[in-house]
């Protein structure tokens, strides 16, 4: 299998900078991605797509129907932005005060666009369809699943589903494709500590939920460093701690939350039960009482071992052997493991960052930047990881 599609992406390539960077001065955030789903609709019915809009709200489909029967692949690409002011000193920079392409997915739309583009000139040779899946609100966790409800997996169902993450973990000219597991699950979980507050002079008198709160926090790290194999992964942060208003009042209660990440359902329902034990049990025996929520958002991003071993082959040709890592994990969540979770795909890693260039801060953060040479080797790869599938092959 050779990539007959990297050329050609590196002749797209300022076309691609030019649109990733329209995109980037104007960041949209969740399920507010009019202008981007207006872009991109417009792109896709220019290339003779059959296009339908607001799926999943502010999210766009485009299919690619090809002239003689085969699989349906689906090609993801997300849109939104995050709520960040950015401290980049660009001429490209945000034109939305506070909102901010921190994350890539301007590159991603990007990316996708691209690849629907290269595709659109071969329908003739396509045997089978390419739906195009340009996805709002991954941020917040709740797109991927706004567009399975308006029907995304269906007529035509998938066969098999891709995507990518421009990645700046990663420096630019390096690929990642993992076998099984390679983002974890996203929980949201909460405990509301009740005690007896009272003088803050007089403790005494109190059962005090602070001192239980913080008893909570030390505790539930021994979930990660006693509960769980070393050679398995877990996650339990606490995010925010909520209570009491004045220096001398003990308050009568606390609220913490946080996270837990996993990669498996095993240590997911281990990690819930002794969440809750630990809650209750130290809250119990510090004279409070303990509620405990948890709610489960996202479940973990598993690549079919025989797609990613497809996708490594096709970078391999990209990048060189030497530029393809099989072990690229990463704790943060994505909610295409929604899209994923019954259509066997492959979601990869496409490095972004580039040292010398001050291009490698991390994702999330307002100095979030990419080397844009990325860009035609992500659509390189996912064309090519594409056409193995509906052109000439199986």
């Amino acid at each position: 299998m050779t990539t007959s599609f990297f050329d050609e992406a590196v002749a797209m390539r300022a076309e691609m900078v030019a649109r990733r960077r329209d995109l980037h001065r104007h960041p949209e955030l969740a399920f507010q991605e009019n202008r981007t789903s207006g872009i991109v609709a417009a792109a896709l019915n220019e290339l003779g797509l059959e296009v339908r809009s607001g799926v999943g709200q502010t999210g766009v489909v485009g299919l690619l129907e090809g002239e003689a029967d085969g699989p349906t692949v689906l090609v993801r690409a997300d849109m939104d932005a995050l709520p960040i002011l950015e401290a980049n000193q660009t001429d490209y920079v945000s034109q939305t005060p506070g909102v901010m392409h921190a994350c890539g997915h301007d590159g991603h739309v990007t990316i996708g666009l691209a690849v629907a583009r290269l595709l659109s000139e071969r329908r003739s040779a396509i045997k089978g369809r390419v739906k195009f899946v340009f996805q709002p609100a991954e941020e917040i966790g709740e797109g991927a699943q706004a567009m399975i409800a308006d029907g995304v997996l269906g007529d035509p169902r998938p066969a098999v589903s891709l995507g990518l993450h421009l990645w700046n973990e990663m420096p630019v000219g390096t690929v990642g494709v993992t076998s099984g597991p390679s983002m974890a699950s996203a929980d949201d979980w909460s405990c509301r500590v009740t005690g007896y507050g009272g003088h803050g002079a007089l403790p005494e008198k109190t059962h005090d939920p602070i001192v239980a709160a913080a008893q909570i926090v030390g505790a539930l790290q021994t979930i990660v460093s006693r509960n769980v194999s070393p050679l398995d992964t877990v996650v339990v942060s606490v995010t925010a701690i909520n209570g009491g208003e004045a220096f001398n009042v003990i308050p009568p209660g606390v609220d913490l939350r946080g996270t837990i990440r996993t990669y498996t359902e095993q240590t997911n329902e281990l990690a819930h039960q002794r969440l809750e034990e630990i809650c209750t049990g130290v809250a119990t025996a510090m004279g409070c009482q303990a509620e405990v929520k948890i709610q489960s958002l996202i479940p973990p991003v598993h690549n079919d071992p025989a797609v990613a071993d497809r996708v490594a082959e096709v970078a391999a040709h990209v990048v060189g052997a030497e530029g393809v890592r099989r072990d690229v994990r990463s704790t943060v969540s994505e909610d295409v493991g929604l899209l994923m979770s019954d259509v066997p795909g492959c979601f990869f890693f496409v490095g972004s960052a580039n040292a010398g260039r001050g291009l490698d801060f991390p994702h999330h953060n307002p100095r979030f930047d990419i080397d844009e040479d990325a860009l035609p080797i992500g659509v390189a790869i996912l064309a090519d990881a594409v056409a193995s599938y509906v052109l000439g092959g199986e």
